[in-house]
């Protein structure tokens, strides 16, 4: 499969101090009514003072934008609240070095929320609320899984005092530090219907095509077949075609990839650059056009579908050449 940009490496004692995610639980102390059971968070970073790159299983994209996995916590569809866990670390890099930030948690009630993080600084690691969360729109609740659009991140007073005391440039609260679109699913309802945060109909988002809905119900609702057909479906391994193998510059392009879990968001990748994502339909199923460059170089060019989390994927290859 072809190397992924964005996926720093860190090791030693300080990613082991990071990697420490506690229970998500309601912030009254309950237990939430729904564990995630998926789903992720997109951050676009808007930080000019430093730069933000991921460490697995998180997977960065073009534009400053990376993806981070939801990978524990909770969520209730009857409020909109959700305590999520986050796969993966970010890595802050400024003129000082590198800041790795680990055991990520987002802590969302409504259009507000924190985002808390992880941090060594000076050999001590304790965990610290980053940012404040904002958002001009309240959650959309689904019956499988809740989004929310938009979120305005900016530095909290704890978060602008790590980063100033990292970097010895000055931060201040307040100070934008990027924008979250998140969706936490809750393994209840249609997987399928789950949006993905930002996009309508007919772009990354949505895939054209998508199959019928997945049936409503808990598996053992349904008939013997049909829960037969659907372990089959999720036991396939991946793969990616494209509609034309040969093309010329300037020619659009598809590309349609089987065998994911319904519901599952993948990252669309047009010669190892990130540039879409598409949820995966009722029958596992994602397509996707794109947009042949004018000035693509003649010779192989390679697609890959692969999971927010990088755990899965495929690679089609197509070929470029100029008319005769």
């Amino acid at each position: 499969m072809a190397k992924r940009p964005g996926a720093a490496a860190v090791t030693g004692g300080a990613l082991l101090a990071l990697l420490c995610p506690g229970v998500a639980a309601a912030q009254d102390g309950a237990t939430f009514p729904h564990e995630a059971s998926g789903g992720y968070a997109a951050l676009r970073f808007e930080n000019r003072n430093v730069t933000l790159d991921v460490a697995e299983p998180a997977v960065r994209g073009s534009a400053d934008r990376s993806w981070f996995p939801v990978t524990g916590g909770g969520a209730d569809t009857g409020t909109g609240e959700a305590d999520i866990e986050l796969g993966g670390t970010a890595l802050l890099t400024a003129a000082s070095g590198s800041l790795p930030l680990g055991g990520l948690r987002l802590e969302l009630d409504g259009d507000t929320g924190v985002l808390s993080a992880r941090a060594v600084v000076a050999g001590q690691a304790r965990e610290r609320v980053l940012a404040e969360v904002t958002s001009d729109s309240g959650p959309v609740v689904r019956s499988s899984g809740v989004t929310w659009s938009g979120l305005r991140a900016s530095l909290s007073a704890e978060g602008a005092a790590l980063l100033s005391e990292w970097s010895g440039a000055e931060f201040a609260a307040g100070d934008a530090f990027g924008v979250l679109d998140v969706t936490v699913g809750t393994g209840s309802g249609t997987a399928g219907a789950t949006p993905v945060p930002g996009e309508t109909p007919g772009t990354a988002g949505t895939p054209e095509g998508s199959g019928p809905s997945r049936p409503s119900g808990p598996p053992a609702s349904r008939p013997t077949d049909e829960r037969r057909e659907d372990a089959g479906r999720t036991a396939a391994a991946p793969t990616a075609t494209v509609t034309r193998t040969t093309l010329a510059p300037g020619a659009g392009q598809q590309v349609t990839g089987t065998g994911f879990e319904p519901g599952e968001i993948v990252l669309v990748s047009i010669d190892q650059d990130t540039r879409y994502q598409v949820v995966a339909d009722a029958q596992g199923g994602v397509t996707r056009t794109f947009p042949v460059y004018d000035r693509a170089f003649e010779g192989v060019h390679t697609v890959e579908l692969y999971t927010v989390s990088g755990g899965r994927g495929a690679v089609a290859e197509f070929e470029v050449r100029a008319p005769e």
